[in-house]
């Protein structure tokens, strides 16, 4: 299983809207804070506003907030609904099927690769990335004063 840019970059505009959870993020200052392009960021953006995980503000003062608090959102929440299922193997998937499911020896491997994966994505917050991403600023700019 590989997460693609979509859902990589998900999380990184979730994380910069919890920022700043009660004013409008402009998808510009995601685009410069992480070097992503507007266009594509717009287009995850209008995923995640059509599942009702940000609203859209508009306005010069108008941007996107976050429908609910941070400790709300898992990672899994938004990777599912921008890359799909998570599962390592199509016969796992909720539309796949496998005609040698019953006698599949490798089947039984798969599901526990696929409950591990989602047992870790389900656990963390976005909340938790919110955290991370801060620690991770902190550190860039104390070295930035040395």
């Amino acid at each position: 299983m590989k997460i693609s840019t979509r859902g990589r970059y998900a999380l990184k505009m979730m994380v910069e809207f919890a920022m700043t959870p009660e004013s409008p993020t402009k998808i510009v200052q995601v685009s410069k804070s992480y070097g992503i392009s507007e266009k594509y960021l717009e287009q995850i953006v209008s995923i995640l506003a059509k599942a009702k995980l940000v609203k859209s503000i508009r306005g010069s003062q108008g941007g996107y907030l976050l429908v609910k608090p941070v400790d709300e959102y898992s990672v899994g929440e938004i990777l599912r609904l921008t890359e799909g299922s998570l599962s390592p193997v199509d016969c796992l998937d909720a539309n796949g099927y496998c005609v040698h499911s019953d006698f599949c020896v490798t089947q039984n491997l798969f599901k526990k690769i696929e409950d591990a994966i989602n047992n870790v994505v389900d656990n963390i917050s976005l909340k938790d990335l919110l955290e991370d991403e801060l620690e991770i600023r902190r550190r860039e700019k104390e070295k930035a004063l040395l």
